[in-house]
């Protein structure tokens, strides 16, 4: 019959092996999801790059074609000021009038030349900011497209698996308040460690289940014993018998 100090490490054992069981099919679901959360992350701040992208180039485009407004306005006043003296030019009394008048429209001919090449200028401009503004319009139209895609497919998969993961996560919790705080705290780093999670271990074949590597005859005797908790001396996993936990090992 085993001590209480022995049944009090079997207890543990099994309750860091019932939470690794249960941490393992919360990181099947996660594997499920795949990268799709991130994927979904990652498109919306790009769409919300592209928006702000296509906000600032109407704005551009808004200031050009404001210019192009106010140097067509001064056209407009230009020829309004030519065709006023040329009137005048119709009642000159002398050659300094006639000069004055004179220097006066081909000075408004200038600004009119001026404009004209400003509005040219800017509308070369206006068309490169437009084909930037299409393009991202275009490419905004095709993330959007993905982004919905993405998040139909990973609301399907949520509703597929949220009840399980609530479940899971509510016998996990439970679970870790029977474990006490630097149990778990290691359990807890040993998980962070590995891509696959295995913080528990199933010794098989007189190895270590999580790194494969051979446990020395003393130290299977031990961890079936389970008189106290063992790590692998190549990993770091806390190991377990399969007889302690109910695992059948081929």
């Amino acid at each position: 019959m085993a001590s209480t100090k022995e049944k009090a490490v079997e207890d543990k054992l099994q309750d860091l092996y019932k939470l690794q069981t249960i941490d393992s099919k919360v990181d099947e679901i996660g594997v499920l999801k795949g990268a799709l959360p991130m994927e979904v992350d990652d498109l919306e701040d790009e769409i919300a790059g592209l928006e702000k992208r296509i906000n600032r180039n109407d704005e551009a485009i808004g200031e050009y074609e404001n210019e192009i407004s106010r140097h067509n306005g001064n056209i407009k006043d230009s020829e309004t000021l030519i065709e006023k003296y040329e009137k005048q030019l119709e009642d000159v009394k002398n050659n300094r009038e006639f000069d004055a008048l004179n220097k006066e429209i081909e000075l408004q001919r200038l600004e009119i030349l001026l404009s004209q090449k400003k509005i040219k200028e800017i509308a070369v401009k206006l068309e490169a900011k437009q084909e930037t503004v299409d393009a991202s319009k275009l490419r905004l139209e095709g993330k959007n497209k993905d982004l919905e895609a993405k998040k139909v497919e990973l609301e399907k998969i949520i509703a597929k698996t949220e009840k399980e993961e609530a479940k899971l996560q509510k016998e996990a919790d439970k679970i870790r308040k029977n474990i006490e705080p630097r149990l778990l705290k290691s359990y807890d780093k040993i998980r962070e460690r590995y891509k696959n999670g295995i913080a528990v271990a199933v010794v098989a074949r007189e190895a270590c289940g999580g790194c494969f590597n051979r446990i020395p005859p003393q130290v299977i005797i031990e961890i079936g014993n389970a008189k106290k908790i063992i790590a692998c001396e190549h990993c770091g996993r806390v190991l377990v018998s399969p007889e302690l936990v109910g695992v059948e090992v081929e």
